[in-house]
């Protein structure tokens, strides 16, 4: 067996599982799950009918870079998002959703035989397959935390230079999960610095861009390298998915952009890894890009859900508005002396509600764990459910102090 599968740690819903094992909540509340970052909202109906229109796609087999009209449907629309003009032939691949991607871009970029160990840079909180990409490319990881006090920015300065030396590949997640923040432009140009210095891929998570809550939509990477005039997106790969936007998870389907010397490696990686798009896929996917009106409602859903949600678990949780995402990244009060898996338990055990440790969702790293005392909670169900959690959540902190 491969030796790197046992550096793998548990990922945080089987922590999740066992933590709970042996507990039996009340029968007379129904179970709600705060858990897990599945959206909820209905998928649109154009998109069932594409997908069903293209069954016919079935009989063939997939290109791995996609058939002309899907790479164009991608490059229309980070024009009308970004206004960014990307050449469909050869600077956008399609992808199984951003997840498949994350990984395999790692397996791409890695080196392992370059004279040094390489490492892996990844926020801290952070989404568990940047890890275990970084893990089994034979990379060790560094944990760069995110800081409260600067809105959960990530501290990059905090990276040591010799860390940075051996740095092949950067995760960055914006907006952030669990966190909801949007790296701003500065950021960008200080991580771009470092590439130019160092020769590292920067790998731009961005499935939350499309759901938040100021006027102004989120920057995107290749946004911020096209505002800094790299144009030719150096270094630099962007992932994003249908998943969140237009609420299909299980349609596994998404596209990364940017660097084409890079994309064309990703190419003859996929064309071995056999992850190519279905064509029925591929038919759902086109229509759903090219269709902005059901992302303006999903994103009005989520604001009118987080308006109404927000006031309620401000009386009793140190918890904001995030600038993006459908988390809430919540302070758990000072009773509970940070054990962020006792609240959930208790909170579990006594009202039959759901959230995620945040202390499960980071690693300790530089003497801390940046998610200690803190509980992720996605407001992905409809907003009657997400209300009656959130007054089962302050009902719990007021009646049952620690």
């Amino acid at each position: 067996m491969n030796p790197l599968l046992a550096r793998l740690q548990p990922y945080p819903f089987e922590r999740l599982r066992q933590l709970f094992a042996g507990v039996t909540p009340p029968a007379d509340l129904r179970a709600i799950s705060l858990g897990i970052g599945e959206p909820k909202h209905p998928t649109p109906a154009f998109i069932k009918e594409a997908l069903t229109a293209g069954l016919g796609a079935l009989a063939a087999y997939p290109a791995t870079a996609g058939e002309p009209r899907l790479r164009a449907a991608f490059t229309d629309w980070l024009k009308t998002r970004y206004d960014l003009t990307l050449d469909p032939a050869t600077q956008v691949l399609p992808v199984n959703g951003s997840r498949e991607a994350l990984f395999a871009l790692a397996q791409t970029v890695i080196d392992p035989s370059a004279g040094f160990k390489p490492v892996v840079v990844s926020p801290n909180p952070f989404y568990q397959i940047y890890e275990g990409a970084a893990l089994l490319s034979g990379a060790d990881v560094y944990y760069a935390p995110s800081v409260a006090a600067r809105n959960f920015a990530v501290d990059w300065d905090s990276v040591p230079a010799d860390v940075w030396a051996r740095t092949q590949l950067v995760f960055v997640c914006s907006p952030g999960n669990p966190t909801g923040a949007v790296m701003p432009l500065d950021e960008w140009q200080k991580l771009f610095d470092l590439s130019d210095r160092h020769g590292f891929v920067i790998a731009s998570d961005e499935c939350y861009s499309e759901i938040y809550f100021r006027d102004e939509p989120p920057l995107g990477g290749l946004e911020a390298a096209a505002r800094l005039g790299r144009h030719d997106f150096k270094n630099l790969i962007s992932l994003t998915s249908l998943s969140k936007r237009s609420n299909v998870p299980g349609l596994r389907s998404g596209f990364v952009a940017g660097d084409a010397g890079i994309i064309k490696s990703f190419l003859l990686y996929r064309t071995y890894h056999g992850s190519a798009m279905s064509g029925t896929v591929a038919a759902a996917s086109i229509a759903a890009w090219g269709d902005e009106a059901h992302v303006v409602d999903n994103r009005a859903q989520y604001r009118a859900k987080f308006a109404a949600v927000t006031p309620l678990l401000e009386q009793v949780l140190d918890v904001r508005l995030p600038d993006a995402s459908f988390y809430l990244w919540a302070g758990i009060p000072a009773q509970w002396d940070g054990d962020d898996a006792a609240f959930a338990r208790a909170l579990y055990a006594q009202y039959n509600v759901t959230v995620l440790p945040g202390s499960y969702l980071a690693r300790d790293a530089q003497g801390s764990n940046p998610g200690r005392g803190r509980i992720r909670m996605a407001l992905v169900a409809e907003t009657e459910e997400c209300l009656e959690a959130a007054r089962r959540i302050v009902d719990f902190v007021r009646k049952a102090p620690r």
